[in-house]
């Protein structure tokens, strides 16, 4: 099994601030806005929690789409992370690579499970190879590409 997974990485690992407005913005109803910007926030900061073992990686494909990851969208994945139940994580699984929710049954064994009810849950055997790479804490999905 190939664990050297290819990293690309910057000069600073780090996003630009960015003007935040402080109100929030209403997912309902239509509420008064604020007519002014009262902070910056790095990106950087609210994403990411541990710059030395966090990377960025793009998804591929529609298997997590019910936990609100869609293809091409950016995961940022910290390895220093203990996986717990129910977390998303990248695995290697039998030498490939997969981001699945990680699910610790009561009896010790584990499911690597779809967000998507067109793909099956992958079921690890006690022989299977399975390393947990990291843990999914953020996506970034964009709209216009």
């Amino acid at each position: 099994m190939n664990k050297n997974i290819p990293v690309k990485t910057d000069k600073d690992n780090n996003f630009e601030s960015v003007p935040y407005v402080l109100s929030k913005i209403s997912a309902g109803f239509p509420s008064p806005a604020d007519d002014y910007i009262e902070n910056n926030l790095s990106l950087s900061e609210l994403l990411i929690k541990n710059h030395l073992s966090t990377f960025l990686m793009r998804a591929s494909g529609d298997s997590m789409v019910d936990s609100g990851i869609n293809d091409g969208d950016i995961l940022v994945v910290d390895r220093s992370l203990e996986a717990k139940s129910r977390d998303i994580v990248i695995a290697i699984f039998e030498g490939n690579l997969t981001v699945k929710r990680l699910v610790i049954k009561t009896d010790g064994s584990a499911i690597l499970k779809a967000e998507n009810p067109l793909y099956k849950n992958i079921l690890i055997s006690e022989y299977a190879e399975l390393e947990i790479w990291g843990v999914v804490t953020s996506a970034i999905h964009q709209f216009i590409k």
